[in-house]
């Protein structure tokens, strides 16, 4: 192997990745599988006070499978991409119903399960039971697009085919654990998106695209599209006790299942609002007060946010419903919130710098 590719990134992994990660202690397929999930579209410096807090409050699937929904999503705010919160509890739920909490060891059933794809079921296989399984991450991608000039964007059938072929011959049979983790420190820390450091790199002698010079070639870029602009009232809602009026997002879809503050059709000018809160909600308001405006993009589009502050004056019993709840500010955010809604709650002022 000291010759192969595996073998020269093994060598390196010895004197350069990273051993001590905070899921590589007392490492088991719960703690592998969570980490995984936050670190889709997400970087290692980022996840790890997130990935801390939650082995802290959900130590195990039992306890994770056991907690309330937004209490899960209460504490993946910030991370994005929600519907991973979502998908990690409801899989959690059926390992323990279909499985006693005992993960399966077989990368299919892994498969099966809520949220987890090819690409995560592998790296659950090959780190938490040292079973040889090929990871393609977007990492990964990056290292063999370049290594081997495999032109296209990944996301394209034809490319992705190709890319997996790759990892599958490439994945050696021994120290596959070590192997995963340094194909994935290699792609992060040295053939990273913009100025790879390929004077580092333990791959340069076979790398077609350095060969080439063509290494920020690959991998291909997604067509680009231009992001659509959208607006919206977001209205803060504040009764004679000073609680905020918050609704539940659906289930599906931008922020699903947090909690939101309510929105209004952006064709309503700022006195309009107090008539089309009284008109959707079913009690008046006061005037509205203007918080400064900010734009919040999303992977498909932009949109932008005006806040606006109104105060209850009519009976405010509507909020009894399910998707609807008075809550003070020190219970909301509490709850799941979009990180953009829970800066607004805290720093009204501030909302200009977001």
């Amino acid at each position: 192997m000291a010759d192969s590719f595996a073998g020269q990134l093994l060598a390196w992994y010895d004197q350069h990745g990273r051993h001590d990660l905070p899921w590589h202690h007392d490492r088991n397929a719960y703690r592998v599988w969570v980490s995984e999930i936050m670190l889709q579209q997400t970087q290692v410096a980022t996840v790890i006070p997130y990935f801390e807090a939650f082995m802290k409050r959900f130590p195990d699937v039992a306890a994770l499978a056991a907690a309330p929904v937004d209490d899960v999503l209460s504490h993946w705010s910030g991370l994005g991409y929600y519907a991973r919160a979502r998908n990690l509890h409801k899989a959690a739920q059926q390992v323990v119903a279909e499985y006693g909490g005992e993960f399966p060891q077989q990368q299919e059933t892994l498969e099966a399960l809520s949220g987890i794809g090819r690409s995560t079921a592998a790296a659950i296989v090959a780190q938490a039971f040292g079973i040889r399984a090929a990871i393609l991450d977007g990492n990964v991608k990056r290292v063999l697009a370049r290594y081997h000039a495999i032109p296209g964007w990944p996301g394209q059938t034809a490319v992705l085919n190709q890319l997996w072929q790759h990892s599958e011959e490439h994945t050696p049979e021994d120290r596959v654990r070590d192997y995963t983790q340094a194909i994935m420190d290699l792609g992060a820390t040295v053939c990273t998106r913009s100025r790879p450091a390929c004077e580092r790199c333990p791959l340069q002698p076979g790398c077609t695209a350095y060969a080439r010079q063509e290494t920020t070639s690959y991998p291909g870029a997604k067509p680009k599209k231009a992001k659509p602009e959208k607006t919206t009232w977001m209205v803060i809602l504040e009764d004679h006790q000073g609680r905020i009026l918050l609704e539940r997002r659906p289930p599906s879809g931008i922020w699903g299942g947090l909690w939101s503050l309510p929105e209004l059709d952006p064709a309503y000018g700022p006195e309009e609002l107090p008539d089309a809160c009284e008109r959707q909600f079913g009690f008046g308001c006061s005037d509205a007060e203007l918080i400064s405006g900010f734009r919040h993009t999303f992977s498909h589009y932009h949109l932008h946010i005006q806040p606006a502050r109104l105060a209850v004056t009519g009976p405010t019993g509507v909020a009894e419903e399910t998707e609807q709840r008075w809550v003070h500010r020190d219970e909301a955010l509490a709850l799941g919130l979009p990180a953009p809604i829970r800066t607004l709650l805290t720093t009204p002022e501030q909302t200009a710098l977001l």
